[in-house]
């Protein structure tokens, strides 16, 4: 039996942590309770097990506000993805800056990656360690603006692994290239493909991926953004401006565990315009409720990896909730 047959989280129940966040998109948790937040003023935000936080720039804070500068613009310092390092330093795939870089626990920042076969890397989504302790990096899409990546549906992202080796990019032609995590196994890399709206995985063979497909339904209802193993082979996937929370079982069925959406018209606009490839900003600001604006990704943290953190694009706190299942552990935990 599946843990979450019959689960879904009442938005009533939602526990928020941290306040006056800004662009707070990824989350990282420790076995303290300690999380480290990305944040859009251009660093991490800490938060301890107490509620009290801190915010760590990397340099000079990025000032940007309201919509089009902090979201369609994208300029500055705007931390995306974040993982931990082998020594607990954190590794930042940074959207505004377009650079994989590493940062110490208070601020210190180098940068690892900036360009690819001397091409600049475009917009840097996501970083997730190996077991091995490679580096696997993706980019949503080389356009500027990145909006017109979201309006045209290119297949200009890519995922590139970076060794002792050097840095290369090892899968291409992919749509909107968000988060990916490994099977418990290793054996197989899945990765979010946000503008195509499904998930897709690649058989790993060291430092190389090869047999392309998609896993789970083609069209998971929504543009599919963070993912997650939960114990039990579950893949967890936040649905970005639907503000929905959803798994594909083992066996390719779509369970929907939370929903937080807002306007059913916006939402039918939205969808209706990704079918006809006439996305814009104006289509997607529409969009979103209330609870955790534009829901980007999910983390289990606490003791027991028990407890689900989500982090959003226009939210200011972090909604969490406990599941019937824990989280799949990742390297370092």
């Amino acid at each position: 039996m599946n843990p979450l047959d019959g689960f879904r989280v009442d938005p009533a129940t939602l526990g928020f942590l941290g306040e006056g966040l800004e662009r707070p998109e990824c989350i990282l948790a420790e076995r303290d309770g300690t999380l480290w937040v990305a944040d859009g003023r251009g660093g991490v935000t800490r938060i301890d097990p107490d509620g009290a936080q801190a915010l760590i720039l990397q340099g000079e804070a990025n000032t940007a506000t309201g919509f089009h500068d902090r979201l369609v613009a994208a300029e500055g310092s705007l931390p995306n993805g974040l993982c931990f390092d082998q020594d607990g330093t954190i590794l930042i795939a940074n959207w505004g800056t377009e650079r994989l870089e590493r940062m110490t626990r208070d601020g210190r920042t180098e940068v690892l990656l900036d360009q690819i076969d001397g091409q600049r890397i475009g917009k840097a989504n996501f970083v997730a360690r190996d077991a091995a302790g490679r580096l696997w990096l993706t980019v949503t899409t080389r356009m500027q603006p990145w909006t017109d990546h979201v309006r045209s549906l290119s297949r200009d992202g890519y995922i590139a692994v970076i060794d002792g080796r050097g840095a290369r990019i090892v899968a291409d032609g992919l749509c909107g290239t968000n988060e990916l995590r490994f099977d418990p196994t290793g054996e197989w890399l899945y990765v979010a493909e946000t503008t195509a709206r499904h998930i897709t995985r690649f058989r790993v063979d060291g430092d190389r991926l090869s047999g392309r497909e998609v896993y789970g339904p083609s069209n998971v209802g929504g543009f599919c953004d963070g993912i997650a193993f939960d114990a039990h082979g579950n893949l967890w996937t936040t649905l970005v401006m639907a503000d929905r929370l959803v798994a594909i079982t083992p066996k390719g069925d779509l369970h929907t565990i939370l929903d937080l959406g807002g306007d059913p018209a916006a939402l039918a606009a939205l969808d209706a315009a990704w079918a006809e490839a006439r996305l814009t900003p104006e289509i997607m600001q529409a969009t979103g409720g209330t609870l955790c604006r534009w829901m980007a990704s999910l983390t289990f943290g606490g003791p027991d990896l028990k407890t689900v953190y989500l982090g959003s694009l226009q939210g200011k706190s972090i909604p969490f909730f406990r599941s019937p299942v824990a989280g799949l552990a990742l390297p370092g935990w």
